[in-house]
C-alpha cells in the first residue's frame, strides 16, 4: 500500500473514531442517567462472560459476595496507589467505604446499558489502534500525527484501566468527573490528528489574534462548563442516594446555589459564544468551514438550553440528561476544531471581500 493510499485510510479511519467517540460519550452518559454503572460488577467482562446474562439464573448463587470480594480487593490496591501519590484522605475515604460492601441486584436491562457501553470503548480502541498503524505514513512530513495517535492509544488504554475503578468503586464522583476529563481529552487529540492530517503542507498564515484569542476563551468557557456540569451531577446523585431515588421533583430545589451557578454560566456561554459568531462573519465567507461549524455550534447551544430546561422542570428525565451531556461535547468539538481551523492556510479559506 502506497503512502497516499495510507494517508487516506488514515483520515477516513481516524473520522470514524471520532464519530464513535461521541457515541461513547452518549453512551456513557446513558449509563449514568438510568443508573446503570454496576450493570456489570466485574471488568472487562461482564459477570465473567463474554456475552452478558438476560436472567439472574444464569448467574452462580454466591455471585454477589464473589463481586462484593473482589472490588474490596481492587479498591485496597487503588489505595495504595493513591497513598503513593500523596492522596492519602481519599485513599482513606476508599478503605472506609462500606457501600462497596452492599451487592448489587441483577437487573438485565442495566447490564446491558453497560454492557454497549463496554463495546462501543473497545470499538474505540480499536479505531485508535487502526490509525496508529496508519499514521506513520505520515512519519517523513509531520511526525506530530503518529505522536499524537501514540499517545492517544495510551491514554485509552489508561481511560479503561479508569473504567474498572469506577467500577470498582461504586461510581466515585471524583473519579466519574476525570473520566469525563479524559474522554474529551481522547476526542480533541483524535479531531487535531484528523486536521493535521487533512491541512498537511498548506500552512501559511493564521487568523488575527483577537479572533483566536476569542474561540480560545469561547472553548475555555465550555469546557469548564462541563466540568461544572458534572459537579451538579454529583450533587443531584447525593441527594438521590439520600432520598432513596424518591421525591424526584424536589432534587432540582435541593441542589441548590450550586445548580443556580451552572445554569448562570449558560448565560455567559451564549454570549462568547454570540461575539465569536460575530468575528467569524465578520473575516470568512458564509460558506466557509469557519462558518459552517460556528451554525453547528448555534444550533447544539439552541438544543442544550432546550434540554437544560427540560432538566429543570422535568425533573431530570434520564433522556435529557444523556442529551445534555452529548450535546456539551458536540459543542466543545465543533470550537476545538474551528480553532485549530484558525490556522489554516490563506488559500483554504473562504476570507470575506
Amino acid at each position: 500500500m502506497n503512502k497516499t493510499t495510507s494517508r487516506a485510510t488514515f483520515q477516513k479511519v481516524n473520522l470514524l473514531s471520532i464519530v464513535v467517540l461521541f457515541v461513547l460519550i452518549l453512551a456513557g452518559g446513558v449509563v449514568r442517567s438510568t443508573g446503570s454503572g454496576m450493570g456489570c460488577p466485574d471488568w472487562p467482562r461482564c459477570f465473567t462472560r463474554f456475552i452478558p446474562p438476560t436472567d439472574v439464573s444464569q448467574l452462580p448463587a454466591d455471585y454477589k459476595q464473589k463481586y462484593v470480594n473482589g472490588r474490596v480487593a481492587k479498591n485496597l490496591r487503588f489505595a495504595k496507589t493513591l497513598d503513593v501519590f500523596g492522596y492519602t484522605d481519599l485513599a482513606r475515604r476508599i478503605r472506609e467505604d462500606k457501600s462497596i460492601l452492599i451487592p448489587e441486584e441483577f437487573n438485565a436491562v442495566k447490564t446491558w446499558v453497560e454492557y454497549v457501553n463496554r463495546l462501543l470503548g473497545v470499538t474505540s480502541g480499536i479505531f485508535v489502534l487502526i490509525t496508529v498503524v496508519y499514521s506513520f505514513s505520515y512519519w517523513s512530513v509531520n511526525k506530530l500525527v503518529p505522536f499524537l495517535s501514540v499517545l492517544n492509544l495510551f491514554i485509552i488504554g489508561f481511560q479503561g484501566w479508569l473504567g474498572s475503578i469506577v467500577v470498582s468503586t461504586n461510581l466515585v464522583a471524583w473519579i466519574i468527573t476525570v473520566h469525563l476529563i479524559l474522554a474529551l481529552i481522547i476526542l480533541a487529540i483524535a479531531i487535531t490528528t484528523y486536521h493535521l492530517a487533512k491541512v498537511q503542507g498548506k500552512y501559511k498564515v493564521a487568523a488575527n489574534a483577537p479572533l483566536r484569542l476569542v474561540t480560545v476563551l469561547a472553548l475555555l468557557i465550555s469546557l469548564g462548563q462541563i466540568i461544572f456540569g458534572t459537579e451538579v451531577r454529583e450533587k443531584i446523585d447525593a441527594i438521590s442516594n439520600r432520598l432513596q431515588g424518591g421525591y424526584r421533583t424536589d432534587w432540582i430545589k435541593d441542589a441548590g446555589e450550586i445548580f443556580m451557578r451552572h445554569r448562570d454560566i449558560a448565560i455567559i456561554v451564549l454570549i462568547v459564544n454570540i461575539v465569536l459568531y460575530m468575528l467569524i462573519r465578520k473575516g470568512f465567507g458564509k460558506h466557509s468551514i469557519q462558518q459552517q461549524l460556528m451554525s453547528f455550534t448555534f444550533l447544539m447551544l439552541i438544543l442544550q438550553i432546550v434540554t437544560g430546561v427540560l432538566l429543570s422542570y422535568l425533573a431530570l428525565p434520564p433522556y435529557a440528561q444523556a442529551t445534555h451531556i452529548v450535546l456539551a461535547s458536540l459543542i466543545f468539538g465543533a470550537q476545538f476544531y474551528l480553532l485549530l481551523n484558525l490556522y489554516r492556510s490563506a488559500n483554504l479559506q473562504e476570507v470575506r471581500k
